[in-house]
């Protein structure tokens, strides 16, 4: 119950920093691909690996945001949040947005699975 306690403040401040557009957060990044193609997403669409999407908790559906590479912030890429993500227990343990395998491979080699990332949300939505 504490942990629930604890956590709930927490989301929604990443969740109200999303919302108005320039809500930023850093953590690790990873990918999903194949494995789910056509199967549907929280925005009721069918997911495709070769988009650039994503799945996060803390920005609204629709929400255009840059994830960029901690270690080398050049390296970028925008995509659109049209999925929920990753599982909570994952978000426990750092992992702050899911992307889609074309996503990723714009950032690094899909072979690594997880990035430290800085998520920034862009004003507006795509």
């Amino acid at each position: 119950m504490k942990t629930v306690l604890i956590l709930i403040p927490l989301l929604w401040e990443l969740h109200a920093a999303g919302n108005d557009g320039f809500g930023s957060t850093s953590g690790l990044a990873s990918w999903y691909g194949e494995a789910h193609r056509g199967k549907p997403m929280a925005n009721g669409q069918p997911f495709d690996p070769d988009r650039l999407t994503a799945a996060s908790w803390f920005y609204p559906l629709g929400t255009a945001v840059r994830v960029s590479l901690a270690s080398e912030p050049r390296r970028s890429v925008v995509v659109t949040v049209t999925d929920r993500g990753p599982a909570r227990r994952l978000v426990r343990a750092g992992r702050v947005i899911d992307l889609s395998h074309a996503a990723f491979s714009q950032l690094a080699d899909p072979d690594v699975g997880l990035v430290e990332v800085n998520v920034v949300g862009t004003k507006g939505k795509r």
